[in-house]
């Protein structure tokens, strides 16, 4: 891939991570996902994909997944940026040497292969912990490592509706909704990055690398899919558990917060507005011309605001109806009062607030076709992340990894005819 300015000046600083070397044993979305994020800030990152086979054309097959440009997926461009890609046959014993070279140099490892598939390998947690005692192994799975389900196959489609956000999620009378994307998956890669981190900490603590000691303890990082979803889920179990309570679909409203909510505009488009503030009440009701709600004692607070919520309600729709949607942000930012326009893909590339922000990286596929994705979150003032490359091509690294581990020409020409990479 063409490296852009920005890429360019991404390589001259290095990130937080630098120096902390990651296997990727993973596949399609909340492995990857989460050594993309350890990637972008330093991280030196191996992703082992199976080579090509037959007809089979190997590889993540999250290369071959939605928009494709030239055969090759988008989201790969950003899924794989600055990861090292190695092709190796996991099902043959030459194969399976080279992951364990591998560990015996890295940090971390992150896995999402159904439980009990790396052990079938040899390359279960007893098995790579004999060769590094002081690794991290991240494990995402459906259901986790445990459990009456943990061999089930689980997505993050499944991780949403068993982890109760499919539930609360939708129209009352309408069947359960999901958003365009997989929350699941993401979700689970974000506590995969914290519990390496969190390994690591403790690692290092016992004797890590940066201590100048030798060793130090590693363990198992065990996220599930279902058990991330469950950890986003608020008061639910409290309210269950307590009272009894089982929170529905409320559709675009959250009951007990009030108002906040979506308004249609003169034009149809829909904005939302969050006035739940006791204070940022007062400032929407005297903005919509409401002076009797802004100053009514029985609203002056949230509990007295959800016994009148769908007033409330009425009262902000009414005033909203009469106005575009821009005329509608503009009022309440000028009563101080948080609200949008529900954005679309094409309205966030436009907006000046992620524009100033740097949000949007600026690249070139390998034919040169301008691509831009996102840069990376969060921003560190003296450590921030960034782009080096793009998502590269199954065995770009190949020639590359091998040699570091003490391969020479012949023997890699070798390990190619053979299949193996």
């Amino acid at each position: 891939m063409v490296e852009s300015a920005a890429a360019a000046a991404a390589g001259t600083t290095q990130g937080p991570l630098a120096g902390m070397r990651v296997v990727e044993l993973g596949s399609l979305i909340a492995g990857p996902f989460a050594t993309r994020i350890l990637a972008e800030f330093g991280a030196d990152v191996i992703k082992i994909e199976p080579p090509p086979r037959g007809a089979n054309p190997g590889g993540d097959p999250l290369r071959t997944w939605r928009q494709l440009h030239q055969g090759t997926s988008l989201w790969w461009s950003a899924q794989a940026r600055n990861k090292r890609c190695i092709s190796v046959d996991l099902k043959d014993q030459r194969g399976r040497d080279i992951v364990r070279r591998l560990v015996e140099r890295a940090d971390v490892v992150v896995e999402n292969m159904r439980p009990g598939a790396l052990e079938k390998l040899g390359l279960g947690w007893d098995d790579l912990r004999a060769v590094n005692p002081s690794l991290v192994m991240v494990r995402i799975s459906g259901f986790g490592q445990t459990g009456p389900m943990c061999s089930q196959p689980g997505f993050g489609a499944i991780a949403e509706a068993m982890g109760g956000m499919r539930y609360v999620t939708g129209d009352p009378d309408r069947p359960p909704m999901r958003a365009n994307l997989s929350l699941g998956d993401s979700i689970a890669a974000l506590h995969a990055v914290i519990g390496a981190l969190m390994g690591l900490r403790h690692r290092d603590a016992t004797g890590g690398r940066h201590t100048g000691k030798t060793g130090g303890i590693g363990q198992v990082v065990d996220v599930a899919l279902t058990e991330s979803v469950f950890n986003m889920m608020e008061s639910t179990l409290m309210e269950y558990s307590a009272a009894g309570i089982v929170r529905e679909r409320t559709g675009t409203s959250i009951p007990g917060i009030v108002p906040s909510n979506v308004y249609r505009s003169k034009g149809g488009e829909w904005v939302q507005i969050s006035g739940n503030g006791d204070a940022i009440f007062k400032r929407l009701m005297r903005a919509i011309g409401r002076l009797d709600m802004a100053e009514a004692p029985a609203l002056a607070n949230n509990p007295g605001r959800m016994q009148q919520a769908v007033a409330i309600d009425a009262a902000i729709q009414s005033w909203a109806g009469l106005h575009d949607a821009e005329a509608i942000v503009q009022a309440m930012r000028s009563a101080d009062v948080p609200c949008s326009r529900i954005y679309s893909i094409a309205d966030i590339a436009a907006d000046p607030q992620f524009q100033s922000r740097g949000m949007f990286e600026h690249h070139r596929l390998a034919d040169g076709k301008p691509v831009d994705i996102p840069a990376p979150a969060p921003r560190l003032s003296a450590t921030p992340g960034g782009t080096r490359w793009l998502g590269p091509e199954l065995g770009a690294h190949n020639d590359e990894v091998l040699r570091e581990l003490g391969l020479d020409g012949a023997q890699i020409t070798a390990l190619r005819e053979a299949g193996v990479i």
